[in-house]
Order: structure tokens, then sequence, then C-alpha cells
């Protein structure tokens, strides 16, 4: 049981840093060095999705780290 949540860690973990790369907000380093132009719009289509699936995953990720630590 510990093998396999610890192979479901390093899935999730891989799944979610691919997802917030996979993001983009326009906050990349030019508007740093610029400055940000700060208006709101609202998510979209596959934006949306890859943004619940982002949830998702940290929701999942944060419970199998809470598992492993009970056992």
């Amino acid at each position: 049981m510990i093998i396999i949540s610890q192979i479901a860690q390093i899935i999730f973990s891989v799944i979610l840093i691919l997802l917030i790369l996979i993001q983009s907000k326009g906050q990349g380093l030019s508007s740093t060095v610029a400055g940000s132009i700060g208006f709101y719009r609202s998510r979209r289509g596959l934006e949306k999705t890859v943004f619940i699936f982002t949830i998702v995953f940290g929701i999942l990720l944060v419970a199998n780290s809470l598992l492993l630590v009970s056992f």
C-alpha cells in the first residue's frame, strides 16, 4: 500500500507541475520588469478545464501526502 501511495505521489506531483506550467496568465518576466496592467478576465474553455484539473490534482496531492504521513 505504501509503495502504491508513493508512486501516486510522484505521478500527482508531475501532473500538477505540468498543469501549472500549461497555464498562461500573462505574468511572465516582461510584465514583472515593465509592470503589470492588471485587468480581469474570466476563464473560458480549455483554460477553465486546466484550472479545475489543477485544483483537483492539488487536492489529490495533499490528500495523498496526508495518507503517507499516517503510515
